[in-house]
Order: structure tokens, then C-alpha cells, then sequence
């Protein structure tokens, strides 16, 4: 038996909850027909629910899932009537999986499907490898020689022979058995690679519990890999005592002879570009007389580059990821050594006199190894401008994806394009967040208020002499009232002269924000409000606030008043504190004036 004590490694789902009936089978409703994303068999439980509020810490239930806002969490006749509100949280439960002996397995298999338009693969691939082994073991160890039909005719037989005693029998292609045999002393960089990182993940998952393991036979084929039509001669596979003989056996001496003069354009040299430089020196590309890699990267490393950004080494902090890069892989392949042109230009509108018609024609293709939209947008508009193969692909975690643009034959890069992020509407961020993104983004916006665009205004309005005319041509009456307010208030009535004031400015914008601002939204909408249909006015998505009374005891505040007080005070050019007792003892003595109600608010 394995435990996986998490299948998925994703963040646990949550919902706010809309209804959830009392039945046999209790149907759960999600808020705003927001989907909730969950599957049968996995478990949740509640907080926040009212009425029911057995519910609220509950043991996990399983769930059933009914629609994409619905699903239900078993029996729930015997516990009180729903009133509202509520939430719901996927609780990861560890899941036992069996694993067979490997020879009950090999004899009753079961296929992890890569590619599910092969979906005939697996079975017949399942055969060939115990064909291969039985071929090998009548040969002294040796596989079927490149491109030879003897022994490819050999292996089909052993396969069938196989087949015919197996309780599975599956029907078996000569020709996909032929390309097995012909390829067995194959050794591809690429194809190790991905099977490496498998290899890597699953050891990894038996050592964490993290994730499902492989719990089957994966058979990975890459065939459309091959040219069409492409019938090499048993001379054309054959070693030449070259470090590409594995490479050459599955594609041809032409073909080595192609990419060693290839002309490749990498633009980044990350953790994507570290495992292009990589695989590229490994399989020869740009050894030969004609070829050159072109990478670009402006970029320095850095220390925390070090845990996925194979190339560099701690001593290489500091040092351009492009150069580095390309010594290292240099050193792994001699070959390629001053094949690799090192840029550390951005590609953009700026860097077109480097990147320019001369320079686009003299490559064969671009890889991109990118962190960002527009510079991959940039370069997908070239390389259709200049009709070059691009090959694209990101990774975000433990995952990843691949585009491989062909001109005149596949769509680009941006001719597709992900949905437009749902943008939060102000007064949710303001007065109703009901999510943790809520309040992130309140966050950041709350910080480039306070300490990023008044030091802007400021700036600007003390370095250009028609700063007026200029910032407010096009504003309205009120957003110039509030900029020169602000410039004000930070040039001359709470311009702070020690650090001591900087924490009594602190202090008070803990007030405003965590006192005062909730208790003016319960002066206008009280927590028993209702609406005018009758129906309470917080209810869900909707959440009644509680203002927060500052306590110098509580780390938390403390947290606040130090971390804003020192942005402050760097604004300023003053000397900060880390010195929590002295904080504590200035923010305590700071006086605060009492809240007061503002009539005429309006809350939107």
C-alpha cells in the first residue's frame, strides 16, 4: 500500500454557499452560480453557515457532484433548517493505492495515456519492449542493429509469438513494430530529458506523498517526430563513431548533417533557456562550420535562480545569465564551443537596429524562453513578419505547455489569447471583499496610495515648472482637488520631521483603515439592515465588518505600524527603527481623536 496524502498538489477549493436543503442527499448551492470545481468523491466541510450550523467545523463530507454550481454532502434531514451565509473548503483526504507485483502487472497491464490519439499505442508498445528484451536476450545483450530488416523482422516475429501466449491479446502493427526495432539503440537528449523529469516527479512523490504516482505502464512515442516518407537505407543509420550515433540512428546521418549547421535564435536564457542550451549541445546543434546560436538574455543571476536554473553554479551570482549559460553548455559539448553568440539586449521596438532584417534572415528559427506576454506577442509578430518556425512554450510550477508555430501551415502565438482577467469592482474592494484576492488587491492598491504615487506627484510637481498645466489638462475638477491635497499634505502639513512622527502617521492610518472606515459602513448599513424587498442587506457575498480596536500588545498591529512607518520615513529620507518597544511606546502615545459618525456618506 502507498498513501498520497495529497492527489493533486493544488490549493485546496473554496466557495461562499447560496442554500443547502435538507434531504437525504442534501444539495449544496453555490453562490452566483460561481462553478465550484470539485469532483465526486473528494471531501469538504463548512464555516460560517447559519442555521445549520452543525455543519460549521464539521467532519469532512464526501461529495456528489450534481451540476457545475450544485453538488451534495449526504444526509442532512437531522440537522436545522439553512437560514444563510456560509462556506465551504475541500478538505485533502489521503488516498491508499494498491500497486500489483510487477509480474502480475506485466500480465495484466494498465496503460497512463499520454496522448489519447494513440490510443492503441500502449497495448502493442507493451508487447514490442517485451519483444525487444526477448531479442536481446538471444543476441548476448545486443539490440536490433539501425535500419536493419533481419532483425526487425526478427522482433515482429517475437511480438506476435508473445502476443499469441498473452491472456490480453491485442492486435499488433508490423509497421510500428518495425520502427521499434529499427530505433532501439536510439538515444535521444530530448526524449531523456522528459523521461528524467518523470523520473525525478516520481521520486519525489514516494519521498513526499505529494501527488498520484504513475500507477500503470506509460509508453511515451514520438513518431511524428520523423520526416514523411522518410525510409532511410541501413548505411544511413548506421554509427559513424561520432557522439550523435544515437541520434543518428533514429534520423539519418542527413539529418545530423542539417541541424549541425542550423542557425537558432534562443531569446532568454532562464530555466526554460538552460534546458534548451542544454539539449541543443547535446544533440549537436550548430557544430557544424555554418551554425550559430544567437541568446539573449539582459538579465543577471541571481541566488534564488540557483534551485531551477541548472547551468549556473553559486559562484555565477552576479554574472550574465547569456554568458554563463553558453559556457557552460560549451563545456558539456566541445563541439559548440564559440558557436554561441551571447546578446544582452531586450528584444522590443528599441533593440530593432540590433534585431533587424540582416539579422532575422541569417537564422533559420526563434525559441522563446520568456517570462511575459508582450515580449512573447513581440516575438511571435516577428517571426510572422520574417516567415521563422517559433517554438513557445512557459511552465508555472509543475506545469507546463509548448507551441510550436510553423509559418503557412499552424496559427501564431497570438492569434489565440487567454480570457481577460475579471477585473474587481472598486466598491467590492472597498467596502465588501468577500475573497483573500479581495483583499490582496486592496492591499496593493492601499500601498501605492500611500507610499509609491503621492512621492510621484510630489516629484513632479517640484521638477517640472508647468507640472499644473501639464498633469491636470484632462482631469476633472475633483481629481485635482484630491492630487493637491495630497501634494500638500506631504510637502507641508504632514510632512514628518523625525521618526517619530512617521509613527504617529502610522498610527493614525491603523485607525482610519481598521477602526474607522468599518464603523462608518455599520453607522450606514447596520448589521440588522434591510433591504427594500425586505431581505437582509448582509447577506452573502456580502460579509458585516468588525472595526478593530489598536492594542500595542498585539504583534499584528505592531507588524503594521513598523512596516508602515519605515516606508514612510524612506520616502522622507529619515532614519528608520526596527525597535518594536520603541514603536510600541511611540504609537501608544499617539492620541487619536474618538470616532465620530459622517452623515451623507455615500457607500457605492
Amino acid at each position: 500500500d502507498f498513501v498520497v496524502v495529497d492527489p493533486t498538489g493544488e490549493e485546496p477549493l473554496s466557495g461562499m454557499v447560496a442554500n443547502i436543503e435538507q434531504a437525504e442527499e442534501g444539495v449544496v448551492m453555490c453562490l452566483d452560480e460561481t462553478r465550484h470545481g470539485l469532483e465526486d468523491g473528494q471531501f469538504v466541510t463548512f464555516s460560517e453557515v447559519q442555521g445549520m450550523t452543525e455543519l460549521n467545523d464539521c467532519e469532512p463530507r464526501k461529495v456528489k457532484v450534481i451540476g457545475p454550481y450544485t453538488f451534495s454532502i449526504g444526509d442532512t434531514r437531522g440537522l436545522s433548517a439553512y437560514t444563510r451565509g456560509g462556506l465551504f473548503k475541500q478538505v485533502k483526504m489521503p488516498v491508499v493505492l494498491n500497486f500489483k507485483s510487477f509480474k502480475s502487472a506485466l500480465e495484466e497491464p494498465e496503460y497512463f495515456y499520454s496522448d489519447f490519439s494513440k490510443f492503441d499505442r500502449p497495448a502493442q508498445l507493451h508487447v514490442g519492449f517485451q519483444a525487444l528484451h526477448a531479442f536481446a536476450a538471444a543476441n548476448n545483450g545486443r539490440m536490433p542493429r539501425p535500419g536493419n530488416d533481419d532483425d526487425a523482422t526478427e522482433v515482429i516475429r517475437l511480438a506476435n509469438q508473445i502476443n499469441d501466449a498473452w491472456s490480453q491479446k491485442t492486435e499488433l502493427d508490423d509497421k510500428l513494430l518495425k520502427q521499434l526495432a529499427y530505433q532501439a539503440t536510439g538515444d535521444l537528449s530530448p526524449m531523456v530529458a522528459v523521461f528524467g523529469g518523470l523520473v525525478a516527479q516520481e521520486v519525489l512523490k514516494a519521498c513526499t506523498g505529494k501527488f498520484s504516482p504513475i500507477n500503470n505502464f506509460m509508453y511515451f512515442d514520438a513518431l511524428e517526430c520523423l520526416p514523411i516518407g522518410f525510409e532511410p537505407k541501413e548505411a544511413d543509420l548506421a554509427p559513424v563513431g561520432s557522439r550523435y550515433d544515437g541520434q543518428i540512428a533514429v534520423f539519418g546521418r542527413e539529418f545530423q548533417e542539417k541541424l549541425s549547421n542550423y542557425r537558432e535564435f534562443l531569446v532568454g536564457s532562464g530555466a526554460i533557456g538552460c534546458e534548451m542550451l542544454k539539449n541543443w549541445a547535446m544533440m549537436g546543434i550548430a557544430s557544424g562550420e555554418n551554425g550559430v546560436i544567437h541568446v539573449t538574455d539582459m538579465d543577471t543571476i541571481e541566488k534564488s535562480n540557483l534551485n531551477r536554473q541548472f547551468l549556473f553554479r553559486p559562484a555565477d551570482v552576479g554574472k550574465l545569465k547569456s554568458d554563463t549559460a553558453a559556457e557552460a553548455v560549451a563545456k558539456m559539448n566541445p563541439d559548440i564551443a564559440g558557436k554561441i553568440v551571447t546578446h544582452q539586449d531586450r528584444v522590443g521596438l528599441e533593440t530593432e537596429v540590433v534585431y533587424n532584417d540582416e539579422f532575422y534572415e541569417s537564422i533559420d528559427g526563434v525559441t522563446n524562453a520568456l517570462d511575459n506576454v508582450v515580449a512573447r506577442k513581440y516575438m511571435d509578430q516577428r517571426c510572422v513578419f520574417y516567415r521563422k518556425p517559433l517554438l513557445e512554450s512557459g511552465t508555472l510550477g509543475t506545469k507546463g505547455n509548448t507551441q510550436v508555430v510553423i509559418p503557412h501551415l499552424t496559427e501564431s502565438y497570438s492569434a489565440s489569447q487567454d480570457p481577460a482577467e475579471k477585473q474587481i469592482p472598486i466598491c467590492t474592494l472597498k467596502n465588501f471583499p468577500h475573497a483573500i484576492e479581495h483583499t490582496i488587491q486592496w492591499a496593493r492598491d492601499l500601498f501605492e496610495g500611500l507610499f509609491t504615487q503621492p512621492a510621484e506627484s510630489v516629484n513632479a510637481y517640484l521638477s517640472t515648472p508647468d507640472y499644473i498645466d501639464k498633469a491636470f489638462a484632462t482631469v476633472g475638477d475633483s481629481v485635482k482637488i484630491e492630487t493637491l491635497n495630497k501634494i500638500r499634505s506631504f510637502l507641508v502639513t504632514d510632512k514628518p520631521m523625525a521618526f517619530a512622527d512617521c509613527v504617529a502617521w502610522a498610527r493614525k492610518n491603523f485607525e482610519e483603515l481598521y477602526n474607522n472606515a468599518p464603523q462608518q459602513l455599520l453607522f450606514n448599513f447596520p448589521a440588522d439592515a434591510v433591504t427594500s424587498s425586505g431581505q437582509p442587506f448582509w447577506s452573502p457575498p456580502k460579509r458585516v465588518p468588525t472595526a478593530v480596536t489598536f492594542d500595542p500588545a498585539s504583534d499584528l498591529h505592531i507588524d503594521f505600524i513598523m512596516a508602515a512607518a519605515n516606508l514612510h520615513a524612506f520616502n522622507y529620507g529619515l532614519k528608520g527603527s526596527r525597535d518594536r518597544d520603541q514603536i510600541k511606546q511611540l504609537a501608544a502615545a499617539v492620541t487619536v481623536p474618538k470616532f465620530v459618525p459622517k452623515s451623507g456618506v455615500k457607500i457605492q
